[in-house]
């Protein structure tokens, strides 16, 4: 590992000392148990950051969210985003079966939660994500057993997890348009120009790469972000998680697969176990959606999902309700 050189390049960025002392420690740790196979910190084989999670999972070490911090800030100072990609996979929405837990409590009491989750552990940070839907399963029958079909879709609706970034901008560029239609063209043109920047760059757009392919593919499918203008509602379809790779991919369920961004039942649908799991789950991913139209319209909105790869479709497509003063 190039320590000097990156001790240096977290106070660039500033990072404090105490938490750039923090970084080396847990990649020197990391790197001690790459050497046992021959390999190094700067060049990790495909799979190795999950073995080594797991590996500390199964150590029940409290270690591993400071290893990741520590491995995005490394592979951005090397410029191996590999790296992220495969980081992103084992930490993207790891807190949402927690905070579903503390939701519970906080909706029906102590009790109702305990019983739910009996006797079963919430997979941590560091675990394989094909290994959570079994969980899934699980907590989702419990809940509609105990709590019915419309209050656990009212649990999931906020969304289980947060929204990054920031949306302001959005809402300043609507507000200045004073037309949705309009609003919806820019902020189309805005994804294309971010991404051909990813391309001409060779970084992420969140954990895949873009190539032409990719970009053609999001230019032609007019409902992928923000949406289009359908009456009084915006249908709107997220970005495949590894576009890439739902474009070539041969069957349906596949398709589906690489279009699905939550670790919580993305291998139920790899595996096709994705029917024993609670149909309307994914009114989580359309919390995530909200939150967005919420600031734009400053306003609480409605929003649904249409399909998904949950219930058989392609993309993740939702529909947002226009408030009234906005339809025109």
């Amino acid at each position: 590992m190039k320590e000097k050189a990156f001790l240096k390049y977290l106070s660039k960025i500033n990072v404090s000392q105490e938490q750039a002392v923090i970084h080396v420690s847990r990649l020197n740790e990391f790197g001690r148990f790459l050497k046992k196979n021959n390999n190094n910190i700067d060049s990790i084989p495909n799979g190795e950051i999950l073995n080594y999670t797991e590996y500390l999972v199964e150590k029940n070490s409290d270690t591993v969210l400071d290893l990741l911090r520590a491995l995005i800030n490394y592979a951005n100072f090397i410029k191996k985003y590999d790296y992220i990609v495969e980081i992103i996979d084992i930490a993207e929405s790891y807190n949402a079966m927690d905070n579903l837990y503390q939701r519970v409590a906080e909706q029906f009491g102590e009790k109702i939660r305990d019983e739910i989750f009996e006797n079963i552990k919430i997979p941590p940070l560091g675990v394989d994500p094909e290994k959570k839907p079994e969980f899934t399963k699980v907590i989702m029958k419990r809940l509609e057993e105990k709590i019915g079909e419309e209050k656990t879709i009212e649990l999931l609706k906020p969304c289980l997890h947060g929204r990054p970034g920031s949306i302001e901008k959005d809402r300043e560029d609507f507000l200045k348009l004073n037309d949705i239609d309009e609003f919806l063209k820019l902020k189309k043109q805005d994804l294309i120009e971010r991404l051909q920047k990813h391309q001409t760059e060779g970084t992420l757009e969140f954990a895949q790469y873009i190539d032409e392919e990719v970009i053609e593919f999001i230019k032609h499918t007019p409902s992928i972000s923000p949406g289009i203008r359908g009456g009084n509602k915006i249908i709107t379809s997220k970005m495949p998680y590894h576009t890439k790779k739902h474009i070539s991919a041969n069957d349906k369920r596949m398709k589906g697969f690489y279009s699905c961004y939550c670790p919580w039942i993305r291998g139920a649908i790899k595996n096709g176990t994705d029917k024993e799991l609670f149909s309307d789950f994914c009114y989580c991913s359309a919390g995530y959606t909200k939150k967005y139209w919420d600031v734009i319209f400053n306003q609480p909105t409605k929003v649904e999902p249409i399909e998904t790869p949950l219930t058989g479709g392609l993309l993740c497509t939702f529909a947002v309700h226009i408030p009234k003063e906005f339809q025109k």
